[in-house]
């Protein structure tokens, strides 16, 4: 594969078509509802088999906004049957649900929920007659506990956007757990790889990772300083990477590329 810089005259066009879209209201009609401001979840996953595990997230309202009924809804998968699981009245509010909790609502037994199963947590407001939902939800995962060996060793790195498939090395920071370091990008494309290796971070509250922007490499494709920076997640059980990649250069940007980083 040829790799070419994405042509400058595609990003002005791309940011000029952009500001002259009109723009959504999310909030919908104004003056008529609320519209709730929901912190993200940390903790954000579910641990299996652990009742006790639990999330954690803020509501607000901005300054003048009075709501009237608000409510945290909770459903499971794809069953939309939203059930209320808290009410809240005073804000800044603070909404802290164990697993436990949030099943014993839905009528769900603890030994029935798989790995990889989500809920879903959803603010419902009222005020003036007027129910809204709020546009920002809050899946959560059940995930296993984290494991810091099933976090580094051999892995295959796979793109087909990118067009690269091949092997790489996941180190640990011997200084913390969450933080990992991905040798072998450059070589995948036959590269020199003098520089790197990629830093990446696993939020353990989440495990979504984000990568550093690092070089990889000096020289590459006639260019200078390659350099991988993106974000995914990690799967605690398997301990796969879900990764978008934006690929630099000194002279410009190739793009963003959805990679798979798996265990070998």
């Amino acid at each position: 594969m040829k790799r070419n810089i994405l042509p400058a005259l595609i990003i002005l066009l791309t940011l000029f078509v952009s500001g002259c879209e009109e723009l959504k209201d999310p909030a919908g009609r104004r003056g008529e509802s609320v519209v709730p401001i929901i912190s993200e979840a940390d903790p954000g996953v579910f641990i299996i088999g652990d009742g006790d595990s639990f999330i954690e997230f803020e509501v607000d309202f901005a300054s003048g906004e009075e709501p009237g009924a608000t409510e945290v809804l909770v459903s499971y998968g794809d069953n939309l049957d939203r059930l209320k699981i808290e009410d809240l009245t005073t804000f800044p509010a603070t909404v802290s649900i164990t697993l436990s909790e949030a099943l014993d609502i839905l009528g769900i037994a603890l030994s029935d929920v798989q790995i990889g199963d989500v809920l879903i947590f959803e603010i419902l407001t009222t005020k003036d007659g007027l129910t809204t939902r709020s546009i920002a939800a809050h899946p959560i995962p059940v995930v296993c506990v984290y494991e810091p060996a099933l976090a580094y060793g051999s892995y295959r790195a796979v793109s087909g956007g990118w067009q690269v498939n091949g092997s790489v090395v996941v180190t640990p920071d011997p200084n913390d757990q969450y933080t990992i370091f991905v040798s072998g990008l450059a070589r995948l494309d036959g590269l020199n790889e003098d520089r790197g290796p990629l830093v990446m971070h696993i939020n353990p509250s989440s495990f979504k990772v984000t990568a550093d922007k690092t070089v990889v490499a000096t020289s590459a494709f006639g260019y200078h300083n390659l350099a991988y920076a993106g974000t995914g997640t990690f799967n605690s059980c398997t301990g796969l990477y879900q990764m978008n990649f934006n690929i630099t250069v000194d002279e410009g940007n190739f793009g963003t590329y959805a990679f798979t980083i798996t265990r070998n």
